[in-house]
């Protein structure tokens, strides 16, 4: 019987750049904003992202650009939901309590409302003249540079 090793270098991390954006706009307005700033074409996936048991959904957008071999990610960090809170049965009405609940899609980060991921594997991203243009978009409150190192939960930023 033929002894298969793993190593872990074998495994291909890829480069990518984490901006966070403060902002209340709905995802569709940031998403056509960020389209007419940077001229990108970020598009809707047909599915979101869900997480926890389908208990939070997370809407993303996407741009391949093929010129650049660079993908692009919107994704929302806030997931608000709306459940039925809990109550004695003891009660003589029905008097239904609604909760919302928060999610986010990464917990360290709960004032952020959107996150922008760029995957560029040529490394050749400018990064800061990117957050400089978000940052000129009078909707937009504040834009910055994420350390990815410093992410517990970096499983949630695979897309794919």
């Amino acid at each position: 019987m033929a002894l298969h090793k793993l190593l872990v270098d074998d495994f291909y991390d890829s480069y990518y750049v984490l901006l966070a954006i403060h902002c209340r706009l709905e995802d569709y307005r940031l998403a056509y904003l960020l389209n007419k700033h940077l001229d990108i074409r970020l598009m809707r996936k047909p599915q979101d992202l869900d997480y926890k048991y389908f208990a939070a959904s997370f809407s993303i957008y996407e741009w391949d650009n093929e010129d650049m071999d660079t993908k692009w990610n919107l994704v929302s960090n806030v997931c608000k939901k709306d459940e039925a809170a809990l109550q004695s049965s003891g009660s003589l009405f029905s008097n239904q309590n609604i909760i919302t609940k928060t999610y986010n899609l990464l917990p360290e980060f709960k004032n952020v409302d959107y996150f922008i991921k760029v995957t560029n594997d040529n490394q050749k991203f400018n990064e800061k003249l990117t957050v400089s243009r978000i940052q000129s978009i009078p909707q937009v409150i504040t834009t910055y540079s994420v350390d990815i190192d410093q992410i517990k939960s970096k499983d949630h930023l695979i897309f794919n």
